[in-house]
């Protein structure tokens, strides 16, 4: 089992076609009060099989070797999976949604994305990386930083799309929703409704990938609201 520090474990989990490569500015500005880890998602491993359940059971793996409080810090589609999962571990205390999908019981992701079919494709297939990748995650983010953000990017299992939460982990554990103000991805709709299931609300300027753009800015953001947002005793 892995010791917590003072502010207890900060797990971050990356979000579509990202991998753990994405934090890698972030962690260097996060202080000493944490105990830092970050979950790599199966569904960005060229497998189309491998489903938003797939996911949050690696979730659930890496979470499982930590004792003591957790925070995890989910971003975009990452909400789904940490959603589906948090709520499982007794020592999941809080959860901050980065830019991320808060969804409903019931809902799947691909309901947050106008002109997606409503069923899974037949057979399973990946998603590619889109061309204009830079403009939407990255558009004020420095251009070296940028520039290879991009080339690690890879293709996203699209059956995640589609597969339905049956947990709602914000529902019962204290969780607060990060909203960047051009965000190109989380359509407003569901980021405003978003604002009505956090319980602490804060925002940053920029669009999707604050932890490229700002990351000073983001760690600091990150101790505020565990300092703003008691969480759960378990």
């Amino acid at each position: 089992m892995t010791d917590v520090g003072q502010r207890g474990a900060l797990v971050l989990v990356h979000g579509g076609w990202h991998g753990s490569w994405c934090w890698e500015h972030l962690i260097p500005e996060l202080d000493g009060g944490w105990t830092v880890s970050t979950v790599d998602l199966p569904s960005v491993d060229g497998d189309p099989n491998v489903s938003m359940y797939d996911d949050a059971q690696a979730i659930r793996d890496h979470l499982d070797g930590i004792d003591g409080p957790i925070t995890v810090l989910a971003h975009s589609y990452a909400g789904i999976p940490v959603s589906e999962i948090a709520g499982t571990v007794p020592n999941v205390t809080r959860l901050i949604y980065l830019a991320a999908h808060m969804l409903e019981v019931g809902e799947s992701a691909a309901s947050a994305l106008p002109g997606e079919p409503s069923d899974p494709p037949e057979p399973p297939d990946l998603w590619p990386v889109f061309g204009n990748a830079r403009e939407v995650f990255y558009f004020d983010v420095q251009a070296d930083w940028a520039d290879a953000a991009v080339t690690r990017l890879r293709p996203q299992s699209r059956r995640v799309l589609y597969d339905k939460q049956t947990r709602a982990a914000w529902q019962m554990i204290p969780s607060a929703l990060v909203l960047c103000d051009e965000d190109h991805v989380i359509p407003e709709f569901f980021q405003k409704r978003g604002e009505t299931f956090a319980k602490l609300v804060r925002r940053l300027p920029g669009g999707h990938s604050p932890f490229l753009s700002r990351p000073y800015e983001l760690a600091k953001l990150i101790n505020e609201i565990a300092e703003d947002l008691p969480g759960c005793t378990g």
